[in-house]
Formats: structure tokens, sequence, C-alpha cells
């Protein structure tokens, strides 16, 4: 995992979105788009840039691509974000 390839992801306010959607549960790419008034092949680039940080995981079920949270990497980024603020205090005790 790169953590410059997660903030990256989510630098973009409709991925960040997308996000949020997905906090409900697994959908469709179809379910995901029919959410925005952008082209298909946008959701899917958002999608990829997704992926590719690990933020979301994608399985096929017959003709359709689900995706859902990969919630360890947003653990991963809590606590690595959560050490980062321990830093600052401990250096003031």
């Amino acid at each position: 995992m790169s953590f410059a390839n997660t903030f990256k992801a989510l630098s973009h306010p409709v991925r960040r979105e997308i996000l949020d959607l997905l906090k409900m549960g697994k959908m469709s790419a179809g379910e995901i788009a029919d959410q925005f008034e952008l082209t298909g092949a946008t959701i899917s680039h958002h999608l990829s840039v997704l992926k590719q940080a690990d933020l979301v995981v994608e399985s096929r079920e017959k003709n359709f691509i689900y995706y859902e949270l990969n919630t360890s990497v947003l653990e991963d980024m809590m606590v690595w974000l959560a050490d980062l603020k321990g830093s600052k205090k401990d250096e003031n005790e």
C-alpha cells in the first residue's frame, strides 16, 4: 500500500463521494454511476483510481462488477494519522 496513492485517490470529491456511497455496502458499477451526472467512462476511471489505491475491492458476479470498501487500508491510514498526532502530544509532555 502506498499512502501517496491513497491520498491522491482521496483528493478528488467524486471519489470521496463514491466511498461514502460504499459505506452502505457493496454496489455495482451501474448503481454507483446512477448516483452521478457523469459518463460511465468517468466513473470507471474514478473506480480504477480507488482500486489502485486499495480503497475498494471488486468482485464479479455474472455480468456485473461489484465494489466495496477495503476497510483494512482505511484502518491503516487511521493508525498512521493517530501516530502522527500522538507524536506531537508526546513531545509536549
